[in-house]
């Protein structure tokens, strides 16, 4: 059941990928990824982290726009991928791209010092 799960999620990540294309809402406009998908073990249900490049208000914006799809895209990913019914969508801004970002800025700025720091201690010797 676990493969049948996985590839379900997989299915229904890429069709919503897909459908994002479609929509004409102004608020899910921008640069939108679909980070997560988590399909409940019953299917009735399904979270979908959104992160945009605009910020985590731009991702709050565009999860306003999905929530109003949400009809029209269960129903789309009801015809597109072979379910016995579509499961309720469940949209969250998500914001782990921006806090990855800073930290690997954070481990940059301390390879830098470090290598600063070596630097000297070899030029003092």
């Amino acid at each position: 059941m676990a493969f049948k799960l996985d590839r379900l999620t997989e299915d229904v990540r890429r069709e919503l990928t897909d459908i994002l294309h479609t929509l004409k809402d102004p608020r899910i406009g921008g640069l939108i990824t679909i980070v997560r998908v988590d399909l409940t073990n019953d299917l009735s249900h399904c979270k979908v982290y959104v992160s945009s490049l605009e910020g985590i208000e731009g991702a709050k914006k565009a999860v306003e726009g999905l929530r109003s799809a949400a009809g029209y895209i269960r129903r789309e990913i009801g015809h597109r991928v072979e379910m016995r019914r579509s499961p309720e969508f469940t949209f969250v801004a998500d914001d782990s791209i921006e806090y990855s970002a800073g930290i690997a800025q954070k481990l940059g700025q301390l390879h830098e010092r470090y290598a600063r720091q070596d630097t000297e201690e070899q030029e003092s010797k």
